[in-house]
């Protein structure tokens, strides 16, 4: 059983989450036999504050969230005490080291940025922080016009919403084009905007 990890942290912006977490678990438990587990994590484990006030219980703590496959690093206002944490700057480079793919959602490449892992490489991020990726390490390929940006053992997505685009990638990207077009249609994700 391969795992899939949601980090969940205070005034983490829900959709960001529970955005990607929706289509990855609801894949997981539709598919068993693919392989994949979802599990979302904290670093104490106790419940989080989101960015609008929804509350999350998380199902690990950093201690004991199995080994991951794939890290999905949210983003929203809880990424901002993040890039001047060392402790948990350290831990994402530890990450890095184990897990082998990483990925983000909006605000949470600005932490793989501060922590160095982008170095060279392209992202992108939610609009209004762009400037802040690429202040935060100048050799970022910033990709201004992406909803995603798959580099390989590192796939960054824009704000919010597009983490579900970045998610059903992901889900094509692990079993199938085929298996993500199922779940897509069974969440009733149609991306094109009604207004």
């Amino acid at each position: 059983m391969k795992t899939i990890g949601v980090l969940l942290f205070h005034d983490v912006e829900e959709l960001d989450a529970v955005g990607p977490w929706e289509v990855l678990s609801h894949w997981a438990r539709t598919y068993p036999d693919d392989g994949y587990r979802v599990v979302t994590f904290s670093r104490d484990g106790e419940q989080v504050r989101c960015a609008k006030g929804l509350r999350l219980v998380p199902d690990h703590s950093y201690d004991d969230v199995p080994p991951l496959d794939v890290l999905l690093y949210p983003g929203g206002r809880g990424t901002r005490p993040h890039l001047r944490d060392e402790d948990q700057l350290a831990w994402v480079r530890r990450q890095r080291e184990t897990v082998p793919l990483l990925t983000s959602v909006c605000t949470g490449s600005l932490v793989y940025a501060a922590a160095g892992l982008l170095r060279g490489r392209p992202a992108t991020t939610h609009w209004k922080s762009l400037d802040l990726l690429a202040e935060l390490d100048p050799t970022i390929d910033v990709r201004r016009d992406e909803r995603f940006v798959d580099d390989g053992d590192l796939i960054t997505s824009a704000g919010v919403s597009s983490g579900i685009d970045m998610a059903l990638h992901l889900l094509a990207r692990l079993v199938s084009r085929e298996r993500a077009r199922e779940v897509r249609e069974h969440i009733e994700y149609d991306p094109a905007p009604p207004v």
